[in-house]
């Protein structure tokens, strides 16, 4: 199974996993919204793989055959999520 991955030209970390190269335009308009300006970051066939780098190969796969696409979202969001609450409180 091919896959594509696209990665985020406004959140960094955010990646997107496509069973087709052209399928972005079957993306969730949240999705494209958060995506920006997106770039191949490269083409992976997920037949010939054990693992990946950042996610559960298994269930990449299967979001790929039952939606198309699977998103992997910024591991470190913790912090990006406490730094926004604080700032939110510093505002007048």
């Amino acid at each position: 199974m091919q896959c594509y991955v696209y990665r985020s030209s406004k959140k960094d970390g955010l990646y997107v996993y496509l069973a087709d190269e052209d399928g972005l335009s079957q993306l969730p308009e949240p999705v494209l919204r958060q995506l920006g300006e997106p770039e191949l970051a490269m083409s992976v066939d997920l037949a010939t793989r054990t693992s990946l780098g950042h996610e559960n190969i298994d269930e990449v796969r299967k979001n790929l055959e039952e939606r198309g696409f699977h998103v992997q979202m910024p591991k470190n969001i913790e912090h990006l999520v406490l730094q926004a609450a604080r700032d939110s409180q510093q505002k007048p």
